[in-house]
């Protein structure tokens, strides 16, 4: 797709079991301008549309007759035709434990029941910065050798952090699962950037951090920091670690962006 895609030329799979919230999503969009949307009202006939036809971008309920939307997107993600499929849930789940998987997995927005057509707009946007491919600018470094250390215990939250950072010009991030990982990797690379998630096992973003930063190895190194944590009290803490920037999950590509031309510049 070329970098002039607008919202108005995304082409979306709409999976919603009721009637009455498809036309309500339906209106939404088009009302900013969205006209190509397919249905489904499960998760099977979702996955036989997929396998014939790849949208744009996915929007799904949570709960279906035949599985939960992180069923669906366990499905799409561990296909191999599917696994980039760019994935947004709409619901009106509030508990944290059923939404947290559907963040490590990948999702580009997870939006409230009733949501503004402002949400929506924005989620579609994060869209369009991943399937352009518009290449980051900085100052002081070719995006395309840029250096980046993407720590996550999350197979799939790597892979979409990955695919973000593609679609900006920064090419082949090394990975590690946890901070353990990442300090080796630290010792026997040289690295611009270090992409971590907070919540890991062995050593956490906020241990990593300040490892980094008591190092005379590599304490020079920005540290951008993950985190589906919305407590005040414990976003200070990851700051007090260290970090040079903390993004939110879902993990969208016009806040990546910011971050970055912030940070390395």
């Amino acid at each position: 797709m070329s970098d002039l895609v607008g919202i108005q030329d995304l082409s979306i799979l709409l999976v919603e079991p009721s009637d009455v919230q498809q036309k309500l999503i339906h209106r939404t969009l088009k009302e900013i301008g969205v006209s190509q949307v397919e249905t489904a009202t499960s998760i099977s006939s979702a996955l036989n549309i997929l396998d014939n036809y790849q949208p744009d971008l996915v929007i799904s309920a949570m709960y279906f007759d035949d599985g939960t939307a992180d069923d669906f997107l366990q499905k799409i993600r561990h296909n191999e035709s599917t696994e980039s499929q760019a994935f947004m849930l709409i619901s009106s789940e509030r508990k944290k434990a059923y939404l947290e998987q559907l963040r490590q997995s990948g999702v580009l927005a997870i939006l409230p029941k009733p949501f503004s057509s402002d949400a929506i707009t924005r989620a579609l946007k994060a869209t369009i910065d991943i399937i352009s491919e518009d290449e980051i600018e900085l100052e002081l470094f070719d995006t395309r050798l840029l250096r980046v250390l993407i720590v996550d215990d999350s197979r799939l939250a790597r892979k979409h952090i990955s695919r973000v950072l593609d679609g900006m010009g920064i090419q082949e991030p090394k990975q590690a699962e946890n901070g353990v990982e990442a300090i080796e990797l630290l010792q026997s690379e040289a690295f611009d950037l270090i992409i971590t998630d907070y919540n890991m096992p062995e050593m956490d973003g906020r241990e990593l951090t300040e490892a980094v930063r008591n190092s005379s190895e590599f304490s020079h190194i920005p540290v951008l920091m993950v985190s589906s944590e919305a407590n005040e009290t414990h976003l200070s803490n990851i700051a007090q670690a260290g970090v040079d920037a903390i993004c939110d999950k879902p993990f969208e590509p016009a806040t990546v962006r910011q971050l970055l031309s912030q940070i390395m510049s």
